[in-house]
């Protein structure tokens, strides 16, 4: 049966007000504090360890067995340096055991809910806020939220939600003064070019436009990055980051920063896949990133990255390759001698 359509609002992006209002921001450390708007945030933990760690995060993904405990990928996690860890989705065992640690984390909004905190109001917003998100870590420690995965061709009916959600989230950061601190955006594939190489030839699938104008409108108001997937093993890192910005410049937006939330290599179960190769690729994507290498777009300007994936994911389905991008073993082990400082 064909999946009905709920009733979406305009994706037109406006700027909101503030609503003068207090709302109770619940966290795991302070139940109960009361945040009005416009007051500062408290200050976020840091090891002195992470300061010194490369602006690189990893992906963890947890569609695999026989995975570590979360407090232990914690302690694996922060033993290697990394101050950034991104998780697709609110998990509150996958949350809570990086509360205080000062990792700071990009947090995943599911497609699935994208239509309600579409048609809901901004105090629907707050609600979810609190209950998935600041219930289970500091606010201070969330970096990014990335409201929708892939959805503008892979998941297409939820395409009319991802600006909405965005704008009321907006309006709820708003709220609780922490609009200038966590950054919204939306993840996309280079699926969404119709034209990518050479990269100065890049372009936006005439299809989505519509609904791509009014999310770059809000990223360049809001000085938040553009989310994007190196997908893949292939090494053109700079080609597709530098199309997209050629991209974004065809429709009348400059200056927007890319993140690319997720890129890495296979270390087996593919051609030139190999741990050779893995740390090869990654290793370059870490130099590089330490150094604000940038892209010959864009030279002297850092790409923050995300790199694929902490451990195996032997629950994935697809081709062999695909589960095989783990820079840990789950013992702890690196599969192969990769260093994020």
């Amino acid at each position: 049966m064909a999946r009905q359509r709920e009733n979406a609002p305009p994706t037109k992006f406006t700027t909101s007000p503030i609503r003068k209002r207090t709302w109770i921001l619940k966290t795991p450390l302070a139940i109960g504090e009361a945040k009005e708007c416009g007051e500062s945030s408290p200050e976020s933990i840091h090891d002195e360890n992470l300061r010194l760690a490369a602006p690189v995060g990893v992906c963890y993904v947890r569609v695999a067995r026989n995975l570590p405990l979360p407090s232990k990928v914690v302690n694996l996690v922060r033993s290697n340096g990394i101050s950034r860890i991104r998780l697709f989705n609110p998990d509150p065992n996958g949350l809570k055991p990086f509360s205080g640690t000062g990792i700071e984390l990009m947090i995943g909004v599911p497609n699935e809910i994208l239509s309600t905190l579409a048609n809901g109001t901004v105090f629907t917003s707050l609600e979810w806020l609190q209950t998935n998100i600041f219930s289970n870590i500091l606010p201070t420690q969330i970096r990014y939220l990335a409201v929708g995965n892939e959805v503008l061709l892979k998941d297409p009916f939820y395409s009319p939600y991802v600006v909405p959600a965005i704008l009321n989230l907006y309006e709820a950061l708003q709220t609780l003064g922490l609009s200038e601190t966590i950054k919204l955006s939306s993840s996309h594939a280079a699926s969404i070019l119709s034209s990518s190489y050479p990269p100065s030839s890049g372009a936006f699938d005439s299809n989505i436009q519509p609904i791509l104008l009014p999310l770059l409108q809000f990223l360049q108001t809001s000085e938040s990055p553009l989310m994007i997937l190196h997908s893949g093993y292939t090494n053109m890192f700079d080609a597709t980051v530098d199309a997209f910005v050629y991209a974004m410049e065809k429709m009348g937006f400059s200056g927007i920063p890319v993140v690319v939330k997720e890129t890495g290599w296979p270390a087996a179960g593919g051609v030139a896949a190999s741990a050779e190769n893995a740390l090869d690729y990654n290793g370059n994507i870490v130099k590089r990133t330490m150094n604000n290498v940038g892209t010959p777009k864009r030279p002297g300007i850092g790409v923050e990255v995300f790199l694929f994936d902490l451990f195996n994911e032997n629950g994935k389905s697809g081709q062999e390759y695909e589960r095989q991008f783990g820079i840990f073993g789950v013992d702890g082990t690196k599969a192969y001698g990769l260093k994020f400082y």
